[in-house]
Formats: C-alpha cells, structure tokens, sequence
C-alpha cells in the first residue's frame, strides 16, 4: 500500500514538473532551444501586400483626346507618342516611361483613348484594357461630357456617376486587383480665359470647339457668363463624382483635383487650337501623374 503511494506521488510530481517545464517554456521564449520564441515567429510571418503599389509594371490608358495627344504634334490629328499617360517621347516623359523606363513601356503600356470620348464610352474602353491584364489603368474622362453645343445638353451628373461606375465595374468584375489611377476634369474655365487673348485660338474655337464654354469669346454680358459659370459647376460636380466613387474602391487614387487646379498658361496649349495640351502641357500632366501614383498617400 505504501509502495503505491509513494509511485503515485513519484508520478504526479513527474507530471507536475513537465506541465510546468512546458509551461515555463512557453512563457520564457523557449529557454536555450532552438525553436523560435512566440514573438518571433510573429515578426517572422510575411507583412500584407500593400493595397496601392507604386511600382505598377504595366500601364493602359483610357479617356479622351487629351491622353490621345490630339493637336499636340500637328492640326487636326491624335499624336500617341506625345501623350501624359503612355507615350514613348523623350521630351514629355510620360508615366508609363517614368514607371517602367523607355523600353519596358513599349511593350507593357498600351492606349485606349478615343478623340471625343465621353464617360459613357469608358466602359468599352475598360473592355479592351482589360484584355491585356495591366497592374495599373488611367483615367482622364469628363471634359467632353461639358464641352457640348449647349450647357442643356451637358451630361447630367447622375448619368455622369453612373457611367464612371459601370466602367469601374466592368474593371473589377475582370481584374479586381488592378489599381486605377484618376485624374481630374480641367479647368475649361481657366482654358477660356487663357486661349481667348489669341487672335488664331478664338478663330479655331469658331469652328464649334467647345462651344458651351468657348463660343462667343469676346461676350461678356450677363447671359454668357451665366453659360461660362453653368459649364464649370458641371465640371467640378463631375469632379466630386470622379472622387467620390473612387474613394470607395481600395485600389483607385483620384488626384485630389491636381489637373483641375493646375495654373496652366498658353505655352501649355496646343497652338493649333489654344485647347487641348502641347507637348509641354502633356509633359506637365506627366509630372502630375508620376507623382500621385508613386506618392505614399494619396
């Protein structure tokens, strides 16, 4: 009877002291083994991918006449090479040379832009851009949607939403990790009151560029700055739409108003048309770009 009490009491002591030798490992970071400590083993596990990389290795472009470069290298025509977004020319260094350098953005950056593009034709732009799978798009959208014969045939803003959303869905639903790059509506304002003191500029606007803002230059009774002002809170209500559906997808950055608020002069115009951007317009829209995407915050 002894006997078995004594080994009784030999084995719980036994088990006692491995429970608390365990125990004691545990809470000690694993004494003198070799084995990782706990706090270890949590610094060791892999940091989460960032949800903005500013490094894309692909970039597609999409929107209108600006990314196109139309009337930046000769009158009347779209000039690719020179656009903000993907051309290949030294002197605007666009994005795409920027992120990737020259030779890797001749393979691995692609445009979609389409001359008089409106919002509501992104979305089958998105289709295209989505075939080749880039890890970043650009978005420069929204100006033809105000420049119309009328301030009444301005797309509203409601539509305006809408469209911007489909052609992010339309993305997504493809390519959910995809980042998107916004940028803002111009100053068309600002475009007016700049291009109007060319004599040449205010012929070429007669020709129906932009008439909602740009007809009648010279007019400054009540009637047409009521046109002037109409069209503009158009463009900084599309503006407010451009930044708030992006704030909702994780991986879109809207330029904060970058483009809009840009203090542009005339050697920033095309001089075929005192409109769209010249080459050094195209290279400062670059800047604007290289910046948002590749800063730490939006």
């Amino acid at each position: 009877m002894r006997k078995r009490k004594r080994h009784a009491r030999a084995v719980l002591a036994g088990t006692t002291a491995a429970v608390l030798g365990l125990a004691g490992c545990d809470a000690l970071g694993g004494g003198d083994g070799d084995g990782p400590s706990a706090t270890q083993a949590r610094r060791a596990e892999p940091s989460p991918s960032p949800l903005w990389d500013s490094s894309p290795s692909s970039v597609a472009a999409v929107g209108d006449s600006i990314t196109r470069g139309f009337d930046a290298c000769t009158v009347l025509a779209d000039c690719p090479e020179v656009s903000w977004a993907t051309g290949s020319s030294a002197e605007v260094n666009s994005l795409a040379v920027r992120l990737l350098g020259p030779a890797k953005a001749a393979t691995h950056s692609w445009n979609y832009a389409a001359t008089g593009a409106r919002m509501a034709d992104l979305a089958a732009q998105m289709t295209q851009a989505v075939a080749v799978k880039p890890q970043l798009v650009t978005v420069m959208a929204g100006a033809n949607d105000a420049c119309r014969e009328s301030p009444a045939a301005m797309t509203s803003v409601a539509d305006f939403r809408g469209q911007f959303q489909d052609a992010l869905s339309t993305l997504r639903r493809a390519l959910p990790k995809t980042q998107v790059y916004v940028t803002s509506v111009p100053d068309l304002k600002r475009l007016w009151s700049q291009g109007r003191t060319n004599m040449l500029g205010k012929q070429v606007w007669k020709l129906g560029l932009c008439p909602s803002m740009l007809g009648d230059a010279d007019a400054l009774d009540a009637a047409a700055t009521l046109r002037r002002n109409t069209v503009q809170k158009r463009v900084e209500a599309y503006n407010s739409v451009l930044s708030e559906v992006c704030a909702k997808d994780v991986r879109c950055r809207f330029d904060g108003g970058a483009v809009y608020g840009f203090r542009f002069g005339t050697d920033q115009l095309s001089h075929w048309d005192w409109f769209h951007p010249s080459k050094n317009g195209q290279a400062r829209l670059a800047e604007m770009a290289y910046r948002g995407v590749t800063a730490k915050t939006p």
